[in-house]
């Protein structure tokens, strides 16, 4: 009887082991099929693309709830000065950590600030901005993720009926290094000028950050203390920067490239990829 009951005992050990190893089998293959299922979305640019100044947010809020997107993009920064202060060895660490995501797609746009006249920030057209723009991608592909060079943001000043593009030359050797690369390319340069020069100025100051000032009469008396309390900037406003009107529809702008350019990525976004 004794021996019975040993082995009795000894098949239901036996038979509770196997349970728990299959139980931790099944544990480990769910780790390993969700392993790598997300998907990191890291913006890296200037103020129009950086939060409260651009449309970075904005795109970032439309991704699905399985897309991590980081938008590090700050005010003020040029191809030489991001990488100078350190923020690009954050993008480069992140890389290192991403076995957790499937893909991770780096968004590079800069040449607001790689314009002349900015001491510490203008890069030279010719022998710097190019090069720059050719290393970020060239370094996000060597580690592990996915470059996506933007063209920069128009500006939104018109010229009489004529909206002036004073960054196409920066657009197009942003277009040309992705090309040497074999980085996808979002033209939102082109695509940016072609939509505000469609709005008129009119149109286009409504994505400002702030409504135009209000015009002073044409004897020129008005006092613009009036206008806003002393010690404060007299307006928010400028063509450069953006509103929550122009972050949103900036963002779909980009979405759209972003999608066009990448079918797949379609999936990422709460629509569809059909903004």
């Amino acid at each position: 009887m004794k021996r019975f009951t040993h082995f009795s005992m000894t098949r239901a050990a036996l038979a509770t082991l196997a349970g728990i190893a299959a139980l931790a089998a099944c544990t480990h293959a769910g780790a390993a099929d969700t392993a790598g299922t997300r998907t990191r979305v890291i913006l890296v640019g200037d103020s129009t693309m950086a939060t409260k100044s651009g449309y970075g947010d904005a795109l970032c809020a439309r991704f699905t709830a399985q897309v991590d997107c980081i938008n590090l993009a700050r005010g003020g920064r040029s191809t030489k000065s991001f990488r100078e202060e350190g923020r690009w060895d954050e993008v480069q660490r992140l890389l290192r950590d991403g076995a957790a995501f499937g893909n991770t797609y780096v968004l590079v746009q800069f040449g607001h600030n790689d314009q002349p006249g900015k001491p510490g920030r203008s890069t030279d057209f010719v022998t710097e901005y190019p090069a720059n723009m050719a290393r970020y991608a060239a370094e996000t592909k060597a580690a592990g993720g996915v470059p996506v060079l933007v063209t920069p943001l128009t500006r939104r000043t018109f010229k009489g009926t004529y909206l002036h593009n004073d960054l196409a030359p920066w657009a197009e050797e942003t277009r040309r290094a992705a090309k040497r690369e074999g980085a996808t390319l979002l033209d939102l340069n082109a695509d940016s000028y072609a939509a505000v020069q469609a709005m008129g100025q009119a149109g286009a100051d409504t994505l400002a950050v702030a409504p135009p000032p209000a015009a002073p009469p044409a004897n020129g008396t008005t006092d613009l203390n009036k206008l806003e309390p002393a010690g404060v900037a007299k307006s928010a406003f400028d063509r450069t920067h953006v509103g929550a009107k122009g972050a949103d529809f900036f963002a779909r702008m980009v979405e759209r490239e972003m999608v066009q350019a990448l079918p797949a990525t379609g999936a990422l976004f709460k629509d569809g990829g059909r903004p």
